[in-house]
């Protein structure tokens, strides 16, 4: 009989730090990340999403503001992150590091996307966030 329940607790224990490992471990990044963009009295919306078996990084984007040339990921301080293609397509994929990809899903709430137009740089620009950004929500 004790040897039944020493069995039991050691269960039971072992069940309970398989459970405890899964909150030890990386968090699952959320298949998509949106921006809200603003500016110059402009808008628009961007949604990306990666895939990490080729290191791309997919985007699409709905834009009001016209002579759009570029768009890149930047950090809170304005340093440049991650540039989204060579020039500006509504919608395509580049490949970025993996370390640069991995630092955008952790936080994405501390990225913003800029939106480069002929007139300025990071004419519109909106902070990350988990989830779909939808044009109806601004």
């Amino acid at each position: 009989m004790h040897r039944i329940k020493l069995f039991a607790v050691m269960l039971v224990a072992l069940g309970g730090l398989g459970a405890l490992s899964g909150f030890a471990g990386p968090m699952p990044m959320h298949p998509v990340l949106g921006a809200k963009l603003t500016g110059m009295g402009e808008h628009g919306i961007v949604n990306l999403h990666q895939d990490a078996k080729t290191s791309q990084l997919c985007w699409t984007f709905d834009v009001m503001t016209s002579g759009v040339t570029g768009a890149s990921i930047h950090d809170n301080a304005g340093m440049l992150v991650a540039k989204l293609g060579t020039g500006y397509k509504t919608k395509s994929c580049a490949t970025i590091s993996m370390k640069a990809l991995d630092l955008i899903e952790s936080k994405p709430g501390s990225y913003m996307v800029w939106v480069d137009t002929k007139a300025h740089m990071g004419d519109l620009r909106g902070k990350l966030f988990a989830g779909m950004a939808h044009m109806s929500t601004m």
